[in-house]
């Protein structure tokens, strides 16, 4: 990120924001609400267009991409809303986040051609890999909506997980969730982290989570960056105490 801006109409959503992500590492984002991160998650994967700066992965320059294009680069993300086909079974709703990756062609899949069947075939043992990974294997057939609510989030993780990403955005994961599943979800991003050596930029309001899992935290108030670094560091950084709590609270 260099230098990214963002403005609706008057308001500066992001403000000449600057990091970098190393790749292997889990970087949590957090700040107060209203700070702008979801608002960078959107220029990430391309569902909105800043007003100015530059995000690139590697070489590649990411605001000259469509938001097809940047998943194809080996970006995925879930959202704070879960957004599952409930009348559809897990399986399938995992399978949606792979369409990118099947190359077999409209006619070749109507024709039912070897080449599409084969890449059915595979697409469906990547959709299955992904279920393992979040424990959600023995569900597969199960109807999306029959599930408790911890449950769909891990089917939402599956479905980023199938196109087998590079970047991994996920957006406060653990809304909604109990203590158990909180800790739960914890270990589980951990274990997708390591089974998948995948790079992961987590939006989180749960502290506790961010500064368990994360190698290196940023910090955004009002849309610019105040701080960023190891978790400790940051949690006793005084600019963000008193962006959570203001100046009197951090006083006292």
């Amino acid at each position: 990120m260099r230098d990214v801006s963002l403005r609706f109409g008057g308001v500066a959503a992001l403000d000449s924001v600057s990091f970098d992500i190393i790749e292997g590492q889990i970087v949590g984002l957090i700040g107060p609400n209203g700070a702008g991160k979801t608002s960078l998650f959107n220029c990430i994967s391309r569902l909105y267009q800043p007003t100015a700066g530059s995000i690139r992965l590697e070489h590649h320059e990411l605001l000259r991409l469509r938001a097809h294009e940047v998943i194809r680069l080996g970006i995925a993300r879930t959202f704070q809303n879960v957004a599952l086909f409930g009348r559809m079974s897990v399986l399938d709703n995992v399978l949606v986040g792979d369409h990118n990756r099947i190359r077999a062609g409209a006619l070749a899949s109507a024709l039912q051609l070897p080449t599409a069947r084969r890449a059915e075939r595979q697409a469906v043992e990547r959709a299955r890999d992904a279920l393992d990974v979040v424990d959600m294997g023995p569900f597969a057939e199960a109807y999306a909506a029959s599930l408790p609510f911890a449950s769909q989030k891990r089917v939402e993780l599956a479905r980023a997980l199938v196109s087998q990403p590079r970047l991994l955005l996920l957006d406060e994961p653990a809304g909604g969730l109990n203590h158990t599943e909180v800790r739960e979800l914890g270990e589980l991003i951990k274990r997708i982290q390591a089974v998948y050596q995948v790079t992961v930029l987590l939006v989180e309001h749960h502290m506790n989570l961010v500064m368990t899992i994360s190698d290196h935290v940023v910090v955004l108030s009002f849309g610019r960056r105040i701080a960023e670094g190891a978790p400790n560091a940051v949690r006793n950084n005084r600019a963000v105490i008193e962006a959570y709590l203001g100046t009197a609270g951090a006083a006292a």
